[in-house]
């Protein structure tokens, strides 16, 4: 009996454990209820992103059981934005994916396109964002929920280019699996990954994407996404871009904690790789070594690549340690000391990709870093912990 009963607790233990590290997918079907999304001829969008949703979501179960899947809703409800954002971060999400159904004056537009969050060609696909946005106009007191913002105001839009997301290169990575995918399996039309200033992915604190399965306003499209054939080779394709996303992560941080890190030719070749080529591999700040933290604000941006020329030998060859970090901010451009996100806070800084990325607070103990960006939350509401070896 003694014996039953401690394999019983024992199985309970293990369940408990593998649900804490489970990997947690949040699944985000546009619009719902009362917001119709956008409406074709016979269809609406909210259904078929709900259709889409709930496939991906009973694929995932199967193909990947060890994955936690989330839905912001799995009925025909009206779930306002934030919430959305709320749902997925209080999952404490890994990856979060919105499905949508594209829309044009032109009955011709036609294609497959991927957004993350970003303000490169803001005004290009302003008019793409201000129609996703204008969902919260139909909350009540929606300008207080919201801060102020204008979803129709251009001046509103000012503001995502301060709050730079700090999963720009994770999102990519998604992204860039999914329309290529779409594209190459499918023979969808490639509209491209592109950016666009979407509250939804400003709000998720984890990697995101805004995911557009084709045009509604198109005869042929509509009656594309409208078929059970269509939808469940969309379903699939989704999950083979997921499966290969996390795969290239998992390998990426294998490979980080077994290989040398003073490789620079491969990491130059990997820098000109992602220049020429739109299926491209942005190195992921989890997994690089930052420099080393000052309590003085940083004079100088050091590279991991430019740090390890600089270490002794046997610094190179000492065991690593795990520490961890809070990101509180990043920047294409390096931030003069005085920079009114770096004031009066003790920081370093890395540099990856294009990114300036810039951190406090390092340690090695996990609890204490997440301590200290509770504390920090109040000044910068989007920073997050990162973990590195160094």
């Amino acid at each position: 009996m003694r014996k039953s009963l401690f394999l019983i607790l024992a199985v309970c233990l293990s369940m408990n454990v593998m649900a804490e590290n489970a990997y947690t997918l949040v699944l985000d079907p546009g619009h719902g209820g009362k917001d119709a999304g956008a409406v074709g001829r016979f269809s609406k969008e909210k259904d078929l992103n709900l259709k889409l949703a709930l496939k991906v979501g009973k694929l995932i179960n199967e193909q990947y059981p060890d994955v936690k899947v989330v839905y912001t809703r799995s009925t025909d409800v009206f779930i306002p934005l934030q919430q959305r954002a709320d749902i997925a971060n209080k999952s404490n999400a890994d990856l979060f994916m919105s499905i949508h159904a594209n829309s044009a004056e032109s009955r011709a537009a036609k294609g497959v396109e991927t957004f993350i969050l970003g303000t490169e060609k803001m005004e290009q696909n302003l008019d793409v964002a201000m129609r996703e946005n204008a969902v919260m106009k139909l909350e009540a007191d929606y300008k207080t929920t919201y801060q102020g913002f204008d979803p129709n105001s251009i001046d509103s839009y000012i503001m995502f280019e301060l709050m730079q997301n700090s999963h720009m290169d994770q999102s990519l990575q998604f992204a860039t699996q999914v329309q290529d995918r779409f594209v190459g399996q499918l023979n969808r039309s490639d509209r491209g990954v592109r950016q666009a200033a979407f509250w939804v992915l400003l709000k998720t604190a984890c990697p995101s994407v805004l995911f557009e399965m084709g045009f509604i306003s198109n005869p042929d499209e509509e009656k594309f996404l409208n078929q059970d054939a269509s939808m469940n080779k969309m379903a699939q394709t989704l999950v083979d871009a997921f499966g290969a996303y996390t795969h290239k992560q998992k390998a990426r941080l294998e490979t980080t904690k077994t290989e040398p890190q003073n490789n620079d030719k491969s990491a130059v070749k990997d820098e000109n790789e992602t220049k020429t080529s739109r299926k491209r591999d942005e190195n992921d700040p989890d997994i690089q070594a930052p420099a080393k933290e000052t309590k003085e604000p940083a004079k100088e941006t050091i590279s991991p690549s430019e740090k390890e020329t600089k270490a002794p030998v046997e610094m190179q060859n000492a065991e690593k340690k795990l520490y961890y970090a809070v990101q509180i901010c990043a920047s294409r451009e390096p931030l003069e000391p005085d920079d009114p996100r770096l004031r009066g806070i003790e920081y370093g800084c890395i540099k990856v990709g294009e990114w300036y990325k810039y951190y406090t607070a390092a340690h090695t103990d996990r609890a204490h870093v997440a301590s200290s960006q509770q504390q920090l939350k109040p000044r910068y509401p989007d920073c997050w912990i990162i973990k590195f070896e160094k």
